[in-house]
């Protein structure tokens, strides 16, 4: 019970901190033509939280561990706006991912930190290729970078925390087939964002001319109302 109260209290004060981001959001018009099928948001570990200040297109549902952190963080996320599932790697894991499977087949997008849970960092595992492939989805690589951030130094995933009032860039990049794309071309194909997202806030507000990215700024936090 204190780890869910702690988590409902981790929620709120995110929902707060992430209000406070001055982020602006750079879309590949690819994604335009993928907007019918299920999305399979792809990512790194440590540059999550950026990514939650983007307003979701639809409800999301994410996997969290049976662990008692990831109770805390369960909360957290549902806090947040997101459905959650339980399992990991460990434990759980392939109860977990088809019930993600069902939420997507009801019309859910899904998230996936694809370098989870322990790492190593970049390396992609199956679950967002087997989402995806479930589902008819695309894979959708995201990345995300900080004008001002913490990072910790000593994690395997250096998550970065943006500092309130900072500038952020969110990137969502061109979708991949999943029945197409490798594991390793995910991987570069988010690393990619990442690199775009860091590019755009060096460049000043805009990502350089004829990049294939657009721009737009976000107004507000989490999924549209009514989509949870």
């Amino acid at each position: 019970m204190i780890r869910a109260a702690l988590g409902v209290l981790l929620g709120w004060i995110a929902a707060v901190w992430l209000a406070t981001l001055r982020v602006r959001v750079l879309v590949d018009p690819c994604l335009e033509a993928a907007s019918g099928r299920p999305w399979v948001l792809s990512f790194f570990h440590g540059t999550q939280f950026p990514l939650l200040a983007w307003k979701r297109r639809k409800a999301t549902v994410v996997m969290v561990s049976h662990s008692r952190d990831g109770a805390m963080q369960a909360r957290a996320l549902g806090h947040l706006g997101f459905t959650i599932v339980r399992g990991s790697s460990s434990r759980g894991g392939v109860r977990g991912l088809a019930s993600l499977i069902r939420s997507m087949k009801r019309g859910a997008d899904a998230a996936f930190a694809v370098d989870g849970p322990r790492g190593p960092y970049g390396q992609v595992k199956e679950g967002a290729l087997a989402a995806a492939r479930a589902t008819g989805g695309m894979l959708v690589p995201m990345g995300s970078a900080c004008a001002r951030a913490w990072i910790a130094t000593r994690a395997w995933d250096l998550f970065a925390l943006p500092w309130p009032f900072t500038q952020v860039r969110v990137v969502l990049g061109a979708p991949l087939d999943p029945e197409l794309a490798t594991a390793g071309e995910l991987a570069q194909a988010i690393a990619a964002a990442n690199d775009a997202a860091s590019k755009a806030l060096t460049a000043g507000q805009r990502p350089a001319h004829g990049d294939g990215i657009g721009e737009l700024e976000i107004s507000s936090v989490g999924h549209p109302a009514g989509d949870a």
